[in-house]
């Protein structure tokens, strides 16, 4: 009887790029792998953190833009992050890969926690860098190292890099 397929779930904060998928499905070569792929809809954006993350990144009329806007709709959020879990789906698909995604809730960390409980084996975070929540260790991934026990790897969304 054939191994079951490793089970990964795939957190991220937008859509996967092709470069992010390449990264995500190198990790096993060329085992048997069914992804998860999870995206909160961003309906309680953090104007404060966001705003520092874009000074500490020296983007300047991002920073302006976070603090002169106002919070998401959250039907609009729902509808964005649906948008990115089948865009990143499809990019996974393409590659032979077996994968679904699902919209999460603001705080991902309950559904995280479900799936390794159900049998994920291994989380793998894709974010964009944010200076406030990787310096004091409260981003997704540290939060989930913390609290699932399974392998966590956190990328930054399109490169290579580790965070």
């Amino acid at each position: 009887m054939p191994d079951a397929p490793w089970s990964i779930v795939v957190l991220t904060e937008d859509a996967l790029t092709s470069a992010d998928v390449a990264h995500i499905t190198s990790l096993h070569g060329d085992d048997e792998v069914a992804y998860r792929v999870l995206v909160p809809a961003d309906t309680e954006h953090n104007v404060v953190a966001s705003f520092l993350d874009h000074l500490g990144m020296l983007e300047l009329r991002e920073a302006w833009d976070d603090l002169t806007g106002r919070e998401p709709d959250p039907q609009q959020a729902t509808s964005t992050a649906s948008e990115q879990v089948v865009e990143s789906v499809e990019l996974l698909r393409a590659t032979g890969a077996t994968a679904q995604g699902e919209v999460t809730e603001d705080d991902p960390l309950p559904t995280l926690r479900a799936a390794v409980e159900a049998g994920a084996q291994e989380v793998v975070v894709v974010t964009y860098p944010h200076a406030v929540a990787d310096t004091f260790h409260t981003d997704w991934a540290s939060k989930a190292r913390d609290e699932l026990h399974v392998p966590v790897l956190h990328l930054y969304a399109g490169t290579s890099e580790l965070g």
